[in-house]
């Protein structure tokens, strides 16, 4: 507290404030894991792996509910901070709204490594593949009018945020670390990007403390009451895996209970072919029949499509694309309207 009042000081001293100015100031930060496992051999020697690795700023001023963010596939907390062309990202945009932020790496992602299993990792020459799949355009050729910087140096640091997963991808071991979490911070509002969709959905049934939850193209794991998934739910992603799973209705139901928000980015084509691209069409398609479905019960979800509120060009990445403040100023107007700043 003496360390803000002191900022606060110099500020009104040199003629400025934190409101208003590109001063950023933070009231609290720090790190901590969450979750994860012990393990034990037969001598009794002990292994902690299969947490969660979080770094958190709480700014002066703070509004009531944090938000969590969440990463996708091959990614880490890098997703929300400086963008591949080194602007201002989701972290710094929402720091500066007050809201408190806390970065995750999910286990065995990043900073959070540390695995229980056994792993080998092997370079893959897999760039071009992500590079399309992402939607920035078809290798090499940038989609006209995207909003990702042409600048080589932005695919440089875009390519360098990939991370490996070290064991095997395991929804039960995520939502366990990030349901640790939420009962550990309070209520706050859930904030997921990609493979994050189907984590933030099966952490919603281990904690009470998620308020709200906003997706940015959610892939995977999308709950369906037992019977009743939709055939393009039924339809083999290129993961070898299905769209939709199926709950039971006392399970669905719980998706009622919190105002939900999904948002999907440009260069959607209504074709399959190009089956990395028409499978984000199919995922909106499908997120629509989800909505209406919860919304019938009682639920509050809105699926927005970018291009439809005037935002064009949109890469898989909405929240670090040239116009992530526009995709921004969406979001936080969604949590005022829900009451959620």
């Amino acid at each position: 507290m003496k360390s803000v009042l002191i900022i606060s000081l110099i500020l009104l001293l040199a003629g400025c404030s934190g409101k208003g100015s590109n001063v950023l100031m933070i009231a609290e930060q720090g790190s901590f894991a969450v979750g994860g496992t012990v393990l034990k051999d037969s001598l009794g020697h002990t292994y902690h792996g299969d947490h969660a690795y979080v770094f958190y700023q709480k700014p002066v001023d703070a509004r009531k509910y944090p938000l969590v963010f969440a990463h996708g596939v091959g990614q880490f907390s890098k997703t929300w901070e400086t963008t591949p062309d080194g602007r201002e990202g989701f972290q710094n945009i929402f720091l500066r709204k007050g809201f408190p932020v806390y970065l995750v790496d999910q286990p065995r992602r990043g900073n959070a490594g540390r695995s229980t299993e056994t792993a080998t990792i092997s370079p893959a020459f897999d760039e071009e593949l992500w590079f399309n799949r992402f939607r920035v355009g078809i290798w090499l050729d940038y989609f006209e009018g995207v909003q990702f910087s042409r600048d080589p140096e932005a695919l440089n640091q875009y390519f360098r945020q990939m991370t490996p997963t070290i064991g095997t991808i395991d929804f039960e071991v995520y939502s366990d670390a990030y349901a640790a979490l939420f009962d550990k911070i309070g209520p706050a509002v859930f904030v997921t990007h990609s493979q994050g969709g189907p984590v933030g959905w099966q952490t919603l049934l281990k904690t009470k403390n998620i308020k709200g939850i906003v997706a940015y193209e959610p892939g995977g794991g999308i709950p369906f009451p037992e019977g009743q998934v939709p055939e393009e739910g039924k339809v083999l992603t290129l993961s070898k895996k299905t769209e939709g799973i199926e709950v039971p209705m006392d399970v669905f139901m719980e998706y009622t209970k919190i105002p939900i928000v999904v948002y999907y980015g440009d260069n959607l084509p209504e074709t399959d072919e190009r089956p990395e691209l028409y499978e984000w069409t199919r995922r909106l398609h499908l997120m629509r029949q989800w909505a209406k479905m919860l919304n019938d019960l009682g639920g509050d979800v809105t699926v927005i499509h970018l291009p439809e509120t005037g935002l064009h060009g949109n890469t898989h990445f909405p929240m670090s694309d040239l116009n992530n403040v526009e995709v921004a100023e969406l979001m936080y107007d969604w949590l005022r309207e829900k009451d959620l700043d």
